[in-house]
């Protein structure tokens, strides 16, 4: 089937109509129920130097173990409680390399090798890092209910010196709020069968010793060694689908050709071009050949990063083995040669065929504010049942009953699957379960994974959407899930590009670029300087660059030597 803007030269208000029409004049049998995909996005950084530039070999952030310990392991656990709820997980393949790492070679992170020093034989310096640091958590829900945590907050507050004694206990309470709820009263049985429990250490509160904090970091390895057995083990079941980003996380969009990048913002130029498309073909490559060595299996889904997509990428997409991808319905809203009425769900409830035939990926569009509700808004709520509850309101009122067919149309939910949570109390448990809990009997919605989508599953009354019935989206917009505050409306591309700071930074990316094609280096001649370009080439060092956000002090400086 040929895709609308090919049909015709249609208006956005034709098209929302010749959609409903269409669904109208050749129903199919279905049980009438909307399908719901869940996307939980988990992604770090790569935050190891090269060996010259941290001669110690440890990590400079902690960020992949401690989202570990309360995210990673507990997002997949928990939905698999709820055999009715199948969802998609994305793994960015250079989050799950350094947590291998941790799990299988004994990495450390400098803030778990300040942990296992004897605070007597610190530095002063270390002391004073130790104390402005150890409180990076939500002070409200990962702090605050802790009493002797609390103390030693205001003691930071109050500018009150520290003791050895005080900075021990510090050292705990900061590795014991990252676990999950579940670690923290009764032994957690984990997917291999070992048991952990920090509730001995939560009762002992304080005097606590390095023994203690060693102990306590053990158990957070444990946690650490199931996150890729429980995924591997939900895929073979099949209630879990998991997509992959490009390997270090770029912009491909940029990678390809940063002329093309959408910048609307007031003031931003482009930088000196940077044009490598053979490099967001490795980095597709990378993460497609991850996949199939930790899952046994050919790669199905990708979520670009940061939703960043653009016409000039998507057979780069298509030939390194991805059969759909994600992104945000500001995209849609723009693409095409008119747009699309992203407000009428008929439009917006449905995967689009995005790129040239014989090199075609299916694209679906995520609904941004109730993406967003998940991700800032619901943890506001005073009950999280009830919060739940009426988040299936929503879209069972304004998706399910404002469709012609609800079984030929999906909504497509996708969010950050890790930073969320610490913004909930209790780790936003009681909402996710509330919402699983509902999704998982719910005779009007059916929770599935893109893929389940495109190839149906009658056991569950979920009939195939094959790529040859996908409306085509021709050309699709340049643009990622973000429109940047203070630009003119629409999604574009401005946090990575345009700024002076960012600019500059692809300036030096092209410069070390160039040179590597200059003096013929190759990725089989060369890999240690390849992979050191690929994870420069990352999305987060230039997210952090500029006006768009800023870092607290230090970890902007961190930032910079991991880029440089």
């Amino acid at each position: 089937m040929r895709g609308r803007n090919a049909e015709r030269d249609a208006d956005p208000s034709e098209k929302a109509e010749s959609a409903g029409s269409m669904k109208a004049k050749s129903p199919r049998s279905r049980d009438g129920r909307l399908s719901v995909a869940l996307l939980w996005h988990q992604h770090q950084p790569l935050y190891r130097m090269g060996r010259d530039g941290d001669p110690t070999g440890a990590y400079l952030l902690p960020w992949v173990r401690l989202h570990a310990v309360r995210d990673y392991y507990s997002m997949a656990a928990m939905v698999a409680d709820y055999p009715n709820v199948h969802l998609t997980i994305n793994l960015v393949p250079s989050m799950i390399v350094q947590l291998d790492d941790y799990v299988e070679n004994g990495a450390t992170d400098l803030w778990m090798e300040l942990c296992l020093t004897p605070t007597e034989h610190l530095t002063d310096v270390d002391k004073d890092f130790i104390v402005s640091r150890f409180f990076d958590a939500n002070w409200r829900h990962e702090v605050e209910i802790y009493p002797r945590y609390a103390e030693l907050l205001r003691m930071r507050r109050e500018c009150r010196a520290f003791t050895d004694s005080d900075i021990d206990d510090l050292k705990a309470w900061f590795n014991l709020a990252w676990f999950p709820p579940e670690a923290r009263s009764e032994p957690w049985r984990l997917h291999n069968g070992e048991e952990v429990s920090v509730r001995e250490f939560i009762e002992k509160g304080r005097g606590f010793t390095t023994d203690d904090v060693v102990r306590i970091l053990e158990r957070q390895l444990a946690v650490m060694r199931n996150v890729v057995p429980i995924h591997r083990q939900l895929v073979e079941d099949g209630q879990l689908e998991v997509s992959v980003s490009p390997f270090y996380h770029p912009i491909l969009p940029l990678l390809v050709d940063t002329d093309l990048a959408t910048i609307d913002a007031a003031g931003a130029t482009f930088p000196p071009r940077f044009s490598h498309p053979e490099d967001a073909r490795a980095q597709l490559e990378k993460a497609a050949d991850f996949f199939r060595d930790r899952f046994g299996r050919e790669p199905r889904g990708l979520w670009p990063s940061e939703g960043s997509v653009g016409e000039h990428m998507v057979e780069l997409v298509h030939d390194a083995g991805f059969r759909w991808m994600a992104t945000d319905r500001g995209v849609l809203e723009k693409s095409g040669e008119h747009g699309y009425e992203t407000e009428d769900p008929e439009v917006l409830l449905r995967p689009y065929l995005a790129g040239r035939p014989g090199g075609q990926v299916s694209v679906f569009f995520r609904h941004t504010r109730l993406s967003d509700d998940i991700g800032f808004s619901m943890q506001d709520y005073a009950d999280y049942d009830r919060a739940a509850g009426e988040f299936l309101g929503w879209i069972r009122e304004g998706f399910a009953g404002n469709v012609v067919d609800p079984s030929e149309r999906i909504l497509t939910i996708a969010v950050d699957g890790e930073n969320a949570w610490g913004s909930y109390r209790n780790d936003a448990r009681a909402f996710l379960r509330g919402l699983y809990s509902r999704l998982n009997d719910d005779p009007d919605l059916v929770a599935v994974t893109p893929s389940e989508f495109i190839d149906g599953d009658r056991t569950r009354g979920v009939s195939p959407h094959p790529v040859e019935e996908q409306y085509s989206v021709t050309p699709l917009f340049t643009a990622s899930w973000i429109d940047e505050m203070g630009s003119p409306h629409g999604n574009d591309l401005n946090i990575w590009i345009g700024s002076p700071q960012e600019n500059r930074a692809w300036e030096v990316l092209g410069l070390v670029r160039g040179h590597m094609d200059e003096v013929g280096a190759t990725p089989e001649k060369h890999p240690e300087a390849y992979e050191s370009l690929y994870a420069a080439e990352g999305s987060d060092w230039l997210w952090w660059f500029g006006d768009d956000f800023v870092l607290p002090q230090g970890v902007d400086r961190t930032f910079d030597r991991l880029f440089r």
